[in-house]
């Protein structure tokens, strides 16, 4: 996990992007049903969010990365997807069970072994094989 980030904050980062994917702006009550978490909670962390720049919202309105949020989403999401790959293509884990999993992992593992790990899949998975 990255030392400055919590696993929420990289969760809500994640979710946030995911969700930024198919609407260019994400509503509170978007966040909640993604995270399964009530509306408040998400008030607080957005908050923090908007606290650390990677956030803006407009009063009681839409939410939006900033470009410093879109990059630390993003790094959160090519963790996670290295993770799942592997579990999935390497070895052979039930793909929603890869998914739960590398949430999990993803905040938990070093930067040195995640760029190692994202090293051997680019050499080990051809290009198709990589979800």
């Amino acid at each position: 996990m990255s030392s400055e980030l919590s696993q929420a904050i990289e969760d809500y980062l994640e979710a946030i992007l995911a969700l930024s994917e198919t609407h260019r702006a994400v509503r509170v009550t978007d966040i909640a049903r993604q995270l399964d978490v009530a509306k408040p909670s998400v008030t607080a962390a957005i908050n923090t969010l908007k606290e650390m720049g990677f956030v803006t919202q407009e009063r009681y309105g839409k939410v939006y990365l900033t470009p410093s949020g879109r990059e630390q989403a993003v790094r959160v999401k090519r963790r996670h997807k290295a993770l799942r790959d592997f579990l999935v293509q390497v070895l052979g884990v039930d793909p929603d069970t890869a998914d739960r999993d590398a949430c999990l992992m993803e905040h938990a593992i070093s930067s040195e072994t995640m760029e190692k790990l994202a090293l051997f899949l680019e050499n080990a998975l051809p290009s198709d094989e990589r979800s």
